[in-house]
């Protein structure tokens, strides 16, 4: 375990509002791990020196959100699996040989609210996932290498859900579509990597596209039910969820690959829920 303090941040623009700071402090504070974790502010064109220079000075990590994930994929030395897949970084670090290594744990964090939070297994389902932005490619990345199914990913613009098909048809079975193209086809899980929820808007999706025991999943989460999980149980889905619990375990996997202490989630979760 380490005992000096430790410099980690998260960098995004905006960022003000980022949970991450929060987060950390009680991941830090429950496995008695000494750190510092401020958000900065950084922009496109900064976005590369600040991040080198902060790990020239010393910094232990980095987390990456919106809008810097694939500027920091192309600085990183070396990627997991994972990060190659998505072509996205939000999680950077040092190597044993000091060079940046990044890594991307939205995948991992999606699955782990799914299993270990709502306890739904994906082996074997067919899978819904709406949009195809850089949401859902950082979503894919670990999705497509578990048992599954099939994925279908529907997107108003069919040309980009083909491009990340071809991607990743080597790992799963991968089909796009239209949302008006989605037929008959019934999913046990449909996710919303979309941005919609935003303007309190939802895809055009039809209720028949719901199996019995559907789980609809929202990746965007709010203080209120976001628009997509008001829909889903509207249209009567088993389960409807968002993605507050994706934020705190693609954090814990971060915590991890850090400071090798895997935190607790749950009471985070919920202090979340509580507080907002």
């Amino acid at each position: 375990m380490r005992n000096s303090v430790s410099r980690y941040a998260v960098l995004g623009s905006p960022v003000a509002h980022s949970k991450s700071p929060r987060i950390h402090a009680a991941f830090a504070a429950e496995t008695n791990q000494q750190l510092d974790y401020t958000a900065v502010e950084v922009t496109g064109e900064n976005f590369n020196a600040f991040a080198e220079d902060f790990f020239a000075k010393g910094g232990a990590g980095l987390n990456i959100t919106v809008p810097h994930k694939e500027k920091a994929f192309k600085i990183s030395n070396s990627c997991s699996e994972r990060a190659m897949l998505a072509k996205a970084v939000n999680t950077l670090l040092l190597d044993k040989d000091k060079r940046i290594y990044g890594d991307n744990t939205d995948g991992i964090g999606l699955l782990r609210d799914l299993q270990n939070n709502h306890e739904l297994s994906i082996n074997n389902k067919n899978i819904l996932i709406l949009g195809a932005g850089g949401a859902v490619r950082g979503v894919l990345a670990t999705l497509a290498l578990e048992d599954v199914s099939s994925i279908t990913i529907a997107n108003r613009t069919i040309a980009k859900a083909k491009l990340l098909c071809e991607e990743f048809s080597a790992y799963a079975e991968v089909m796009a579509t239209g949302y008006d193209e989605l037929g008959l086809t019934k999913f046990d899980l449909i996710i919303n990597g979309t941005s919609m929820g935003l303007s309190g808007e939802t895809p055009a999706l039809s209720q028949s596209v719901l199996a019995d025991q559907c789980c609809c999943y929202d990746m965007m989460y709010g203080n209120e039910e976001t628009a997509f999980v008001k829909w889903a149980k509207n249209n009567g889905a088993n389960q409807a969820v968002d993605g507050l619990g994706m934020l705190v375990e693609q954090a814990a996997e971060a915590f991890y690959l850090w400071r090798e202490v895997r935190p607790d989630t749950a009471a985070v979760i919920a202090e979340l829920r509580t507080l907002g």
